[in-house]
């Protein structure tokens, strides 16, 4: 497997933020479906379904309704349509790197659980880059010998 995502990237597809550019261009330069696991596709949608209510409660938080079910119908025909492909994980597997990384990296670099999840799946599928925006994953990446992009 060439690459695994993690929610930032996610997110700059299906949401127009300040990275969704640079999101677009790497996902239509993809040769193969773009892999993702459930834990993955549950955040994302966690993710959406709260900013929608954040947005319900302070109209200058989150984002409109209309926004973000048009996010998750955006993911969802990316999936029926073979864009994006949930991959089978072995979460046992997935459990335990993810206790080394913790184990290994939390003390000196603050990772966050979910984080620490998303690194040690792209690790079980063999991914060679993990593609997020977000700085730290990126260094907790970098330190298990993967690429990180974009």
């Amino acid at each position: 497997m060439s690459c695994f995502p993690d929610t930032s990237f996610l997110c700059a597809i299906y949401r127009r933020q300040d990275n969704s550019a640079v999101a677009a261009a790497f996902f239509q330069s993809l040769r193969q479906p773009l892999p993702v696991s459930g834990l993955l596709l549950y955040e994302f949608r966690q993710s959406t379904r709260l900013q929608i209510w954040l947005h319900g409660q302070n109209a200058r938080k989150g984002f409109p309704e209309e926004q973000g079910k048009q996010a998750l119908a955006d993911l969802d025909s990316d999936l029926e349509g073979g864009v994006v492909e949930l991959m089978p994980v072995d979460w046992l597997e997935v459990l335990r790197l993810a206790e080394r990384l913790s184990a290994a990296h939390t003390k000196t670099g603050g990772h966050r659980a979910m984080d620490i999840l998303h690194v040690a799946t792209a690790l079980v599928l063999s991914a060679e880059s993990f593609l997020t925006f977000d700085a730290n994953q990126r260094k907790l990446a970098r330190a298990e010998g993967m690429k990180a992009s974009p």
